[in-house]
């Protein structure tokens, strides 16, 4: 699910870049060899643009993973610990009836 999102957040920035484009070339107040220039810078930069996008979203899923992971540890321990507490009382409430006569356990049940 998260790569499907991945793709569709990237090709949304390529798709934009793209429109961006056109509409500055319609719209462009520069001549055409000065607008040809910046469009040749662009095109190179795109590349490195691109890699710098991916390097960042795959460092933010990481460190989303990471944060999800370290909650889900603390929820287990809190989990067991909630656990153990309950066989404790468990076990204090059985050793407590044990030592009371029949007649008495069944009127607290």
């Amino acid at each position: 699910m998260a790569g499907k999102n991945r793709g569709t957040f990237i090709g949304g920035i390529f798709l934009g870049a793209a429109i961006g484009t056109v509409t500055g070339l319609l719209v462009a107040p520069c001549r055409g060899r000065d607008t040809r220039k910046i469009l040749s810078k662009t095109v190179t930069a795109v590349p490195q643009m691109a890699e710098d996008i991916s390097s960042s979203v795959q460092f933010q899923a990481d460190r989303l993973s990471t944060a999800a992971g370290d909650r889900w540890h603390d929820t287990l321990d809190r989990l067991a610990t909630a656990i153990s507490a309950g066989i404790v009382a468990s076990q204090s409430v059985r050793e407590l009836n044990a030592d009371r006569p029949p007649a008495a356990r069944e009127v607290d049940e």
